[in-house]
């Protein structure tokens, strides 16, 4: 699935005008987990962001985690699980977070799903199509389509148990664990 990603600016007299129409380029598509594709469609490195900042910020890799005060926005294609769930251990687990920039977010050895992790970001999710487990401690929540989800720094895994394809958009904004 082709993601069209418009960006709007301003010309030299301050005018409204589109800088950018096309297709999102920086897609990453982990070795480690089977037909998940994550759109990385713009990054923030700061917060206040600065609307006259730069017009592309999605030319270098982008891990999971935004950057120190700023925000990341993206579109994963989660595929059904159940062809390759039973064959991950913790160590192909904790593979598959650092191949995305997310090395040592595992929660534990035997967690409830073994891409259980957690992150010191408040999250936005939002199911565009399909559905997902949101998993917990010890719990499980449906996300279906139309549902949003505030994830606050809580251990969790997504999980497609469906036999389709389970679109998500997600904001994830640097925060801290500090109360």
């Amino acid at each position: 699935m082709s993601i069209r990603r418009i960006i709007t600016g301003h010309d030299k007299n301050g005018k409204a005008v589109v800088i950018s129409d096309e297709s999102v380029k920086n897609i990453v598509k982990p070795e480690n987990r089977p037909g998940v594709a994550i759109h990385n469609i713009w990054k923030n490195d700061s917060s206040p962001a600065k609307v006259f900042g730069p017009e592309e910020t999605t030319n270098e890799t982008i891990g999971l985690l935004p950057p120190k005060n700023g925000s990341v926005f993206r579109i994963i294609h989660f595929p059904p699980e159940k062809d390759w769930i039973d064959n991950i251990d913790h160590k192909k687990a904790q593979d598959a977070w650092k191949s995305i920039g997310a090395e040592g977010v595992g929660v534990s050895d035997k967690p409830l799903h073994p891409l259980m992790h957690k992150t010191e970001t408040i999250d936005y999710a939002l199911c565009i199509e399909g559905e997902m487990h949101m998993v917990m401690d010890d719990s499980e929540t449906l996300i279906k389509k139309g549902d949003v989800v505030v994830q606050r720094g809580t251990n969790h895994a997504w999980s497609n148990r469906s036999s389709d394809y389970c679109i998500m958009m997600f904001v994830l904004i640097d925060g801290t664990f500090e109360k």
